[in-house]
């Protein structure tokens, strides 16, 4: 049995708890509020405000696990060097971690580094700087900050008037303790994909069947698998994922964001661990979904092939109010529901456009694709999160 400490408590945390609880790992659940999804299904769990460094090393001497597993931006990522010299794994390392919690550690590695693909950028530290970097990379343009999640504090600038709305906007959504924005040119893309990328130990790189999604305020709502996309696309998507993965080390599952273009592939982002467009999986579109997948990785367990076995959906199911107890109607017509199944989080808190749960959907490989995603969006709907 390893003792995992798993380094936010979201989500995405609780399906991979639940992986690990499945084949008998122990998991210490960590995040800044009690009773987060995650919590709810580990051993033991702690709160502490994780981008206090003296905090994070108090956990991890008190707890020594065998890996550190992060599901969050909002880290003192630099400690994790110092956890690997002590013999503790950080997954997938201490450098993937520490250069994906920020946006421009990450970009100038794909970009300057390893040449791939991607919008012009510029970076800002004030709204002065940003006024200059807009006119440098152009309207229309995004502005993101260097540590969010969740597409908190991104905007799009369409005209001069929105710069400094979006120097605020990105401000109160930056999370962290570095206030600096990336500024990106606008790219005209056809679609976006999530190519979910596995490193092992010792073993091959392997790919999931290319996720597409569709985004609101920078946030995922709706995610599909497989996403259309052609020979040519997918073969350069995988090798730029290859190529980013193996420059950041380690073994675990990356989500690999990527803008299709009438020019070609170009990479966006990259998350170190499982996806939120990935929750398609659960719908059991592959073999494994990707949480297992990430587990899997980091216990060395090889994973011989990934595949693809029914198309599926997901859509997000959002609450509209703020609430310290949130409930739910509408879920017994979901479960009447062929096809579909749901998962509600467990938030103990909602506020307006949080995402509390997911509906998932699947079909047939052989049928269309819009169908079933039509089916996750509609009856989504039918799930009311109740203040």
């Amino acid at each position: 049995m390893a003792k995992i400490l798993l380094l936010g408590s979201g989500e995405l945390g609780k399906e991979f708890a639940i992986a690990a609880q499945r084949i008998g790992q122990y998991i210490i659940a960590i995040d800044s509020y009690e009773n987060a999804p995650a919590m709810q299904v580990a051993h033991e769990f702690e709160v502490i405000n994780m981008l206090d460094g003296s905090e994070l090393d108090r956990i991890v001497g008190k707890h020594q696990p065998d890996f550190i597993v992060p599901e969050i931006e909002a880290i003192r990522t630099e400690r994790f060097y110092e956890y690997e010299k002590q013999g503790i794994t950080v997954v997938p390392s201490a450098k993937a971690a520490n250069f994906t919690m920020n946006r421009k550690a990450i970009r100038d590695l794909a970009a300057k580094d390893l040449g791939l693909r991607t919008a012009r950028y510029r970076y800002a530290t004030s709204a002065d700087e940003l006024q200059k970097a807009v006119r440098e990379v152009g309207i229309p343009c995004v502005v993101k900050p260097l540590m969010s999640s969740s597409g908190k504090g991104q905007s799009t600038i369409k005209s001069v008037e929105d710069i400094s709305k979006a120097w605020n906007y990105a401000v109160e959504g930056s999370r962290g303790d570095v206030i600096e924005i990336i500024v990106e040119a606008f790219v005209d893309f056809h679609s976006e994909i999530t190519l979910l990328t596995v490193t092992q130990n010792g073993n091959p790189t392997l790919f999931c069947a290319p996720i597409g999604h569709r985004q609101e305020r920078g946030d995922y709502m709706e995610s599909w698998q497989p996403a259309r996309v052609s020979k040519k696309d997918l073969a350069e998507a995988q090798d730029m994922a290859r190529k980013v993965t193996e420059a950041l080390g380690g073994a675990g599952l990356f989500g690999v964001e990527f803008f299709l273009t009438n020019e070609g592939v170009y990479f966006s982002e990259l998350s170190p661990r499982p996806h939120d467009t990935g929750m398609v999986t659960l719908a059991g579109t592959q073999n494994f979904n990707e949480f297992e997948l990430h587990l899997r990785t980091i216990l060395s367990l090889p994973i011989f092939e990934i595949t693809l076995e029914k198309n599926g959906a997901s859509a997000v199911v959002l609450a509209s109010e703020n609430s310290n107890n949130p409930t739910y109607t509408g879920i017994e017509k979901v479960a009447a529901l062929p096809k579909t199944d749901f998962r509600i989080f467990g938030k103990p808190t909602s506020r307006p456009y949080r995402r509390m749960g997911v509906v998932l959907t699947h079909d047939t490989l052989q049928t269309p694709i819009e169908e079933i995603v039509e089916k996750a969006k509609v009856n989504s709907k039918l799930i009311i999160v109740n203040p």
